[in-house]
């Protein structure tokens, strides 16, 4: 039982060095998503804020969520990253910051 389960670590521990670039980016794919799909709804669509809020809706959570009506700017904090969506125009629709 005690091999078994040092396998198992060996085994975890090398597939999550074999996909670390991808484990270390995860993070910031939650709110960059959530805010450039609602900015994309909200702004793009001209939906109303509840439904594009249920649309973004993660099994994640995100932990901060602004929308900037004046400058149709969206700001997504979550798992210790942020990210924000702009509007750019009718025939840009909207672009994450860089």
């Amino acid at each position: 039982m005690k091999r078994l389960f040092v396998v198992l670590l060996i085994v975890l521990l090398g597939w999550i060095g074999y996909e670390r670039e991808n484990l270390w980016a995860f993070p910031d794919i939650i709110s960059a998503y959530t805010a450039k799909e609602y900015c994309s709804c909200r702004y793009v669509m001209n939906n109303d804020v509840g439904y594009c809020r249920g649309y973004v809706k993660q099994w994640l959570p995100t932990r901060h969520f602004s929308d900037d009506a004046a400058s149709k700017t969206i700001t997504v904090s979550g798992l210790g990253r942020s990210n924000s969506a702009r509007w750019q125009g009718e025939r840009q629709g909207c672009r994450l910051d860089p």
